[in-house]
């Protein structure tokens, strides 16, 4: 086990698997030049939130090859710590993804028995050793395999036992598990969240909604309730371009997007979680953290990459305050 040596604890931990992302601007079959880049929901999320002035740690498995290489040198640069294990003879992940369109991307995933996909429970105990506030995981990291599956439940179970934070993003990835595959794991894990965090047409992965009238609003109200009785105490609800909002137990609350030119749809639910939970670290109120949230979001659609636009606290006021195509002199 390799982590940064003397590493205090910090305000957030996430876990998972962090790969190359060679990203082309036209269709991939057409050639072209690729360029490269670090791709994971989880380090999207550290990046977002390392960058708004918190201590954050990521945790993962690593394959000893240059692209392993590259990530840790990324994630060292913004300033966040790394607990990783060197996987002797499995290689890092690596996606494709391509502008296939203006408006659609499409990703081709080359993690098929990846060393990422070996984390385990050991490592979910090393990265607790320095200490944090908020654990933050997403449904990716348990469809990658048996053994990461087991360490994301371990990690949940015993941070809610030691009375922590936990964020879960359902983050649902089709190429890697069934709807159904993902319910039978999803819907007990996230009995552990304190905050849970889907887009409004993952609620029904955690949730059954049972006894809605039929509307969609209806429907959200209702696995929303479903989730609180369980102990979930907000319900964080992505839409997108259509905003956000969170049910508690006290209430209701949503937010309208802020209004950008969209350039990049990649990464922006991770871009909204680490503006959600940055806020909560600086104990905002719920309608603070929607309100940062949607900022952050705001940041990825409109730049290119994951995480490469992702904005700094002194930044977060570019949005919203200055005249649209306005340079600041």
């Amino acid at each position: 086990m390799s982590a940064e040596a003397g590493l205090p604890a910090v305000d957030l931990l996430t876990f998972g698997e962090s790969m190359v992302s060679l990203r082309s601007a036209g269709p991939l079959s057409a050639g072209g030049t690729l360029g490269m880049h670090v791709a994971g929901a989880e380090s999207n999320v550290a990046v977002g939130a390392a960058r708004l002035g918190h201590r954050v740690a990521w945790a993962g498995v690593l394959g000893a090859d240059p692209h392993g290489e590259f990530i840790l040198r990324q994630l060292r640069s913004e300033g966040i710590g790394v607990h990783y294990r060197e996987h002797g003879s499995r290689g890092t992940g690596v996606m494709f993804l391509e502008q296939r369109t203006a408006d659609v991307s499409r990703a081709f995933y080359y993690r098929a028995g990846s060393a990422g996909s070996t984390l385990c429970r050991a490592d979910v105990d090393a990265a607790f050793r320095t200490g944090t506030r908020v654990l933050h995981l997403t449904g990716i990291t348990a469809a990658l395999s048996q053994e990461a599956r087991q360490a994301v439940e371990y990690a949940a179970a015993r941070a809610a036992g030691e009375g922590l934070e936990v964020s879960l993003d359902v983050n649902y990835r089709g190429k890697l598990w069934s709807r159904e595959e993902a319910r039978a794991v999803l819907t007990p894990l996230a009995r552990h969240a304190t905050i849970l965090i889907a887009s409004d047409d993952e609620l029904g992965l955690v949730a059954s909604g049972h006894g809605y009238s039929g509307a969609a609003d209806d429907a959200e109200a209702a696995m929303a309730a479903e989730l609180l009785a369980r102990g979930v105490r907000e319900v964080v609800v992505k839409r997108g371009a259509a905003g956000a909002g969170v049910h508690t137990a006290a209430g209701r609350w949503e937010t309208p997007a802020v209004q950008v030119t969209s350039i990049d749809t990649v990464g922006a639910g991770d871009a909204f979680t680490a503006g959600y939970l940055s806020a909560l670290l600086d104990g905002e109120d719920v309608a603070g953290r929607l309100r940062r949230g949607a900022l952050t979001g705001a940041f990825a659609v409109s730049t290119a990459g994951d995480w490469e636009g992702l904005p700094c606290r002194g930044e977060l006021e570019l949005l919203g305050t200055a005249p649209s195509g306005t340079t600041q002199r």
